[in-house]
């Protein structure tokens, strides 16, 4: 395998931070098309979530590029 075990969990955790950080961002809608919903533009999904999922996508390359080292070596 090219990855190690703890490679994978890191590439896992990465995902699962990505996910949280796109559910985050969701939500915001309005019931009525004819009002504008000033919720969507607040600090969670301007900020927060463009942040968290940043922060995965690093995790993601960290998880990718580190050479892990194994038992074998």
């Amino acid at each position: 395998m090219a990855m190690s075990p703890k490679g994978l969990r890191v590439l896992l955790i990465g995902f699962i931070v990505m996910v949280s950080g796109y559910i985050l961002m969701t939500g915001g809608s309005s019931d009525d098309p004819q009002v504008f919903n000033y919720a969507m533009f607040d600090f969670r999904r301007l900020v927060a979530a463009p942040v968290v999922i940043v922060l995965g996508i690093i995790i993601e390359i960290v998880a990718i590029m580190k050479v892990w080292k194994t038992k074998e070596e």
